[in-house]
């Protein structure tokens, strides 16, 4: 199996970009948010990789990091996600951010991906929520932006009366959290404060 594929950028496209290593061209496909990062000709990159076996063909799936291959071998595991839609569902959500939705139960913030609807994404929620834990999620790569309360909703009044507020107005659950925790000490925050800062973050 090739572990990962280290070269130059030689050409970019809507599914999948080509990789030359060493005289060889390799068809690599990947997310969008892969290919928005590269965003460039002739640079070069580092891959991890996931050869995908079907009897009429061999197919390579990079990312740029280890925990976007993982997840995307989590995806894949599941009963109906095939490659292009887990894709798709990489495209729509980083790591974290899927992540945060398996744990909250989010249905909504999940069919955002292109090909995946109701019946998917809540199959997606019961067969990861117990593979994705809040420990992984703390350590994936880069500042996750959150705390025990925010994720857990760990019975915080002011957070929990400002949750169920934006659900109210038509947000879902995760994207009140993800708000949420862009405002410095919100748990500190009254209800009514903290829903006024909210709502400035999703508008």
């Amino acid at each position: 199996m090739i572990g990962y594929v280290k070269g130059t950028v030689e050409g970019i496209f809507d599914e999948y970009i080509i990789v030359e290593n060493n005289g060889i061209g390799y068809r690599i496909f990947t997310s969008g948010k892969v290919i928005a990062d590269i965003n460039s000709m002739h640079k070069e990159v580092k891959l991890y990789t996931y050869l995908n076996v079907r009897e009429d063909e061999l197919s390579l799936y990079g990312f740029l990091t280890d925990e976007e291959l993982n997840t995307f071998k989590l995806l894949i595991s599941i009963n109906g996600i095939g490659p292009k839609v887990a894709l798709s569902i990489l495209s729509a959500l980083t790591v974290k951010d899927l992540s945060m939705a398996v744990m909250m139960g989010d249905v909504k913030a999940i069919t955002k991906a292109n090909g995946v609807g109701k019946k998917g994404a809540e199959r997606i929620i019961m067969e990861l929520k117990d593979k994705l834990k809040y420990d992984d999620l703390l350590s994936l790569e880069g500042d996750s932006g959150m705390d025990d309360a925010a994720i857990n909703n760990n019975g915080d009044d002011s957070i929990s009366d400002t949750v169920l507020a934006l659900v109210s107005l038509g947000y879902s659950e995760f994207e009140a959290m993800k708000a949420i925790n862009q405002i410095p000490d919100a748990k500190s925050l009254d209800p009514e404060v903290l829903l006024k800062a909210a709502l400035k973050k999703l508008f």
